[in-house]
């Protein structure tokens, strides 16, 4: 049975396993479509966890965590090599 809504208005939640190569294919890979799919991301967090009636940290602490383990990954093969050195 067909769905009501065409595959390139679905969401990637809404996709099913069989229609994930069309709906890639059907993605706007352009540089406007990608800034485009950001600012949509970016007002979806921000409006979600961050302009909210009544508001907690939860929203500023998932970016100071993403931040934080950004950092991590990227500075691992530092720190590594620190954790293996001997002091004595």
């Amino acid at each position: 049975m067909a769905s009501p809504v065409p595959v390139k208005e679905k969401k990637l939640m809404d996709v099913k396993l069989g229609e994930l190569p069309g709906w890639i294919l059907m993605r706007d890979f352009t540089p406007r479509g990608i800034a485009g799919a950001f600012q949509r991301g970016y007002y979806r967090y921000y409006n979600k966890y961050v302009n909210v009636k009544k508001g907690s940290v939860a929203g500023i602490s998932m970016v100071l965590a993403a931040y934080v383990l950004f950092n991590y990954c990227r500075c691992y093969k530092e720190l590594k090599h620190e954790r293996l050195r001997k002091y004595h």
